[in-house]
């Protein structure tokens, strides 16, 4: 398999900075596995806060780097992308640990699998390491929804990226309820 650049991932996900997480994806198994870097560095935003003294990369971060790379694998399973009318949102995490702090400087290898893959609810394992050491592992569990996007951004997330929603739950529902508020995750 061809590494996915950087360029690829923006094609494939809505993530946009500074919510984009995945800068390369380096192993691609289509319904198996992926493997992608994050590289850290101390020009991200969430370092001025947290924290000024020692830098340490948010752990909810760590995950949603986790879940992006699941998100990659999800789309290439499935043999699409993302579009302004769909978004795979979180619906549960389980077993989250975390190891090591992440620190500027330090290359996060995310490594994901598929332990149950459906349109309607998707299983991941995902583990982020540092220099072999693991810094966070996770059960993730997302879902791949319709959402209406504005008429204004209908067709622009694959030219400039303002098209779907980013993050976690913004929107979505969970399997058998309405769309009336977010998932819980």
């Amino acid at each position: 398999m061809t590494p996915i650049d950087v360029r690829g991932i923006l094609q494939t996900l809505p993530h946009r900075y500074p919510f984009l997480l995945v800068d390369r994806v380096i192993e691609l198994e289509p319904g198996k596995r992926a493997v992608a870097i994050k590289n850290v560095t101390m020009n991200e935003p969430h370092f001025t806060g947290h924290f000024p003294h020692y830098p340490v990369m948010p752990g909810v971060l760590i995950i949603e780097a986790l879940a992006q790379a699941a998100g990659v694998l999800s789309f290439a399973t499935l043999g699409q992308v993302s579009d302004p009318n769909s978004v795979f949102f979180f619906v549960g995490i389980d077993k989250a640990r975390f190891k090591r702090p992440v620190v500027p400087g330090d290359q996060l290898r995310l490594e994901v699998e598929i332990l149950r893959f459906a349109r309607s609810l998707s299983k991941f394992r995902g583990v982020a390491t540092v220099d072999g050491q693991v810094a966070a592992e996770a059960e993730l569990m997302c879902t791949l929804r319709t959402v209406e996007a504005p008429a204004s951004l209908n067709g622009a997330a694959s030219s400039d990226g303002a098209g779907a929603a980013t993050g976690s739950n913004a929107g979505a529902s969970s399997p058998g309820t309405s769309s009336d508020g977010p998932a819980r995750g």
